[in-house]
């Protein structure tokens, strides 16, 4: 059972998201909250698998309750995917930054919603919908977003680097596998390694990282 915590100010569109998410037999909505503060709280006191929060919300906004999300270890295991009522939003890739495991539009089919929590209690990112690599490569690629060298990186042996790229393609486990020739096993041990030497929280961080020290470029980013 995946449990799921809501964070939003409006009632009336937590009300929708819960009965959408209930219907299903492996998702059940713990918690609901109005603000970022409450957000927290309730993520450390019931460790939900995935949390949908809300950008703009009063007093503590999204973000930074994600920020407080991803910097907490205890809070490790917790995937956080932000609401947003625009497709272009530079606090989406803040949120990405901070360890924010992707972003939906509010406008999101049911079954993206669905689709996307599934993905997100996984630990896989949010990069297939389009908006969201069109997020990455617009932010990303800016000049003041580039970042000195990082000896993580160093670490890194040629296959990882190529993994990595592949990850910031929005490639899966399986499609990375089948375009290296290699098992899928192989394919998701390549990418464990990548994120335990990079410290990274997810594969959405992965992605950021990629693009921010220019190992790829939005060309990478097909349908």
């Amino acid at each position: 059972m995946i449990r799921i915590l809501l964070a939003d100010d409006q009632r009336l569109l937590r009300a929708g998201i819960r009965g959408i998410l209930d219907d299903e037999d492996d998702l059940h909505v713990a918690a609901e909250a109005a603000d970022g503060r409450a957000a927290l709280a309730a993520c450390r006191e019931l460790r939900p698998d995935v949390v949908l929060m809300d950008i703009r919300m009063p007093g503590m906004d999204g973000l930074e309750a994600a920020r407080r999300i991803a910097a907490d270890e205890q809070l490790a295991a917790v995937k956080v995917v932000m609401l947003t009522t625009f497709d272009l939003d530079e606090y989406v890739y803040g949120a990405l930054r901070a360890g924010a495991t992707g972003f939906l539009l509010k406008d999101t089919e049911p079954a993206e919603l669905l689709h996307a929590v599934r993905v997100a209690a996984r630990g896989d990112a949010l990069i297939s919908p389009s908006v969201t690599r069109r997020l990455i490569a617009e932010f990303a690629d800016r000049p003041d977003n580039a970042r000195e060298p990082d000896q993580r990186l160093d670490a890194l042996t040629s296959r990882e680097r190529e993994v990595m790229r592949l990850i910031a393609a929005g490639r899966t486990n399986d499609e990375i596998a089948r375009q290296l020739v290699v098992s899928p096993l192989t394919a998701k041990t390549h990418v464990s390694r990548i994120m335990a030497k990079l410290g990274a929280r997810d594969r959405s961080q992965v992605v950021v990282m990629a693009y921010e020290y220019r190992m790829v470029s939005p060309g990478w980013l097909t349908d």
